[in-house]
């Protein structure tokens, strides 16, 4: 009985601590994995990165009208115009379609002419569209250059949206494919347009066609606070992907 005692004694003397000893290192433990969770920032949310697919299609198509339209015979003045412009309107693929009434529009993008004189901005991106009255009959794509010749078509741009023959905009003269060197040329114009057409189309006009920034494209390529003024006067948005572009303006 005394030895059955003293082994139970023993026992407890020898668990109690072992015991106590698991409690502590368990409450460490647990200290220690609060401590953590209270440093450890949480996770961010995960962020896609924007496609942007067709903002560089567009900049690539850009580049290759303006090359073939400034490489072509029957456009004699559009590199002598561009070289004087303030500002240039390329848009690689403007579709037309109506049957006395329709309308037309396209995407492009806008690049002016730095201070020195110089030195071409990044393009922002901007649409064009309206409609068309009168005789109209068929359907059109359309590569266009507009040639900005003044400041008022270029604050017309920057401060909203330019109005072709409108009173809030410029006046326009075209040339189309054919057209001899001086149309639309003396007349004082604030744009000229260039615009090479493939498919069937009656009474062609750009008045009251009004052109637009388009705020979304411009956030994705060049991001947030990309405004035209930012990208084409003050010039503080660049992107890679518009490179090629402005490396072949003239």
């Amino acid at each position: 009985m005394l030895r059955l005692s003293l082994f139970l004694i023993m026992i407890v003397t020898l668990v109690l601590p072992a015991s106590a000893a698991t409690r502590m290192n368990v409450g460490h433990h647990d200290d220690g994995l609060l401590t953590n969770q209270l440093n450890t920032p949480p996770d961010p949310a995960e962020r896609t990165a924007p496609d942007l697919t067709p903002e560089k299609d567009l900049l690539l198509k850009s580049q290759a009208t303006l090359e073939s339209l400034l490489s072509d015979p029957d456009y004699p003045s559009l590199l002598s115009l561009v070289t004087r412009a303030k500002a240039v309107l390329i848009v690689p693929k403007m579709f037309k379609l109506s049957f006395f009434l329709g309308g037309h529009g396209g995407s492009g993008v806008l690049l002016a002419r730095g201070t020195n004189g110089k030195k071409w901005s990044n393009p922002a991106f901007y649409t064009i569209g309206g409609l068309n009255y009168g005789l109209q009959i068929g359907g059109q794509s359309s590569e266009l250059i507009l040639a900005i010749m003044s400041e008022k078509g270029l604050q017309a741009l920057l401060e909203h949206e330019l109005t072709l023959g409108g009173s809030a905009g410029a006046s326009v003269g075209t040339l189309g494919r054919g057209a001899q060197a001086a149309t639309g040329l003396g007349a004082g114009a604030d744009v000229y347009a260039f615009a090479r057409s493939e498919g069937l189309y009656v009474g062609v006009s750009l008045d009251g066609t009004i052109v637009t920034p388009d705020p979304s494209w411009n956030k994705a390529l060049y991001g947030d606070g990309a405004t035209p003024d930012g990208i084409l006067v003050q010039q503080k948005f660049t992107s890679p992907y518009a490179d090629r572009l402005v490396t072949a303006m003239p």
